[in-house]
């Protein structure tokens, strides 16, 4: 199997920040608002992040297994 439980783990938690902070803006229901102009972006981008490199994350003990 390609990706392991770490992977779906931080998988997991990169899509729980997502949906928190696109919920956060929802709760905020304004477009200027502090946490849309200044939380929110950084959290995303990061998030979208991190689940690129959980998909992309191997375990040294994986890595070592392969060669």
């Amino acid at each position: 199997m390609p990706l392991g439980a770490i992977n779906y783990l931080m998988i997991a938690v990169g899509a729980l920040v997502i949906a928190g902070s696109y919920f956060g803006m929802y709760l905020e229901r304004a477009v200027d608002g502090f946490f849309a102009l200044y939380i929110s972006p950084f959290t995303l981008t990061g998030s979208y992040i991190w689940i690129i490199f959980a998909l992309l994350y191997r375990s040294k003990k994986k890595r070592n297994a392969t060669i």
